[in-house]
C-alpha cells in the first residue's frame, strides 16, 4: 500500500496504521486497495467502509475509556499509598516521641537512684568513721587502764595474777 506524504512523494506504508484518535498502533485487518473491494458494487463498498469506520470509532472509544479507567485506578492507588506512607511516618514520629519521653523518665529515675546510693555510701562512711572513733577511744581507754594497772603493780611490786596463769610458771 503506498500513500503520498506531505511532499507528494509516494511512500510505502507498513502493515500497521497509525490512528490519530487513539495514539496507538494497531494491525490493519482489511486492505482497502484489494481487488475484491474494487469488483463489488460501490454501495457495498461504502457500507463496508462505514461499518469499518463505526467499528474503529467504537474501538477507539473503548480504548480511551480503558485508558481513563486505568489512569483513575493508578491515581487512586497512588493516593492510598501516599496516605499509608504519611500514616506510617506519623506513627513512627509518635513512637519515637514516646521512646524519648520514656528515656527521659528513666534518666531522671536513674539520677534519683544514683543520688540515693551516694547518700547511702556517705551514711555508711559516716557510720564507719563513728565506729573507728569508738574503737580508737576504747583502745586508748584500755591502754590507759593497762598503764594505770602497770603503775599500781610497779608501786606494790606484785606481778599480775592473770599473766602468771597465762605464762604458766
Amino acid at each position: 500500500m503506498s500513500v503520498a506524504n506531505l511532499t507528494g512523494i509516494p511512500i510505502h506504508m507498513p502493515a500497521f496504521i497509525y490512528h490519530l484518535t487513539v495514539w496507538t498502533f494497531r494491525p490493519v485487518t482489511e486492505v482497502p486497495d484489494s481487488a475484491e473491494n474494487k469488483i463489488s458494487g460501490g454501495s457495498m463498498n461504502r457500507d463496508a467502509t462505514l461499518a469499518r469506520i463505526e467499528t474503529e470509532k467504537r474501538l477507539s472509544l473503548i480504548n480511551a475509556w480503558a485508558e481513563s479507567v486505568k489512569t483513575k485506578v493508578e491515581n487512586k492507588a497512588q493516593k492510598r499509598l501516599s496516605v499509608i506512607g504519611s500514616w506510617e511516618n506519623s506513627k513512627k514520629v509518635s513512637v519515637e516521641a514516646q521512646l524519648k519521653k520514656i528515656e527521659e523518665k528513666l534518666e531522671k529515675e536513674k539520677a534519683v537512684y544514683a543520688e540515693k546510693m551516694k547518700n547511702k555510701v556517705a551514711l555508711i562512711h559516716m557510720v564507719a568513721e563513728v565506729k573507728r572513733a569508738m574503737v580508737e577511744a576504747k583502745r586508748r581507754e584500755d591502754l590507759l587502764k593497762i598503764e594505770e594497772m602497770a603503775a599500781k603493780y610497779r608501786a606494790t611490786g606484785k606481778a599480775p595474777k592473770k599473766l602468771l596463769r597465762c605464762c604458766g610458771s
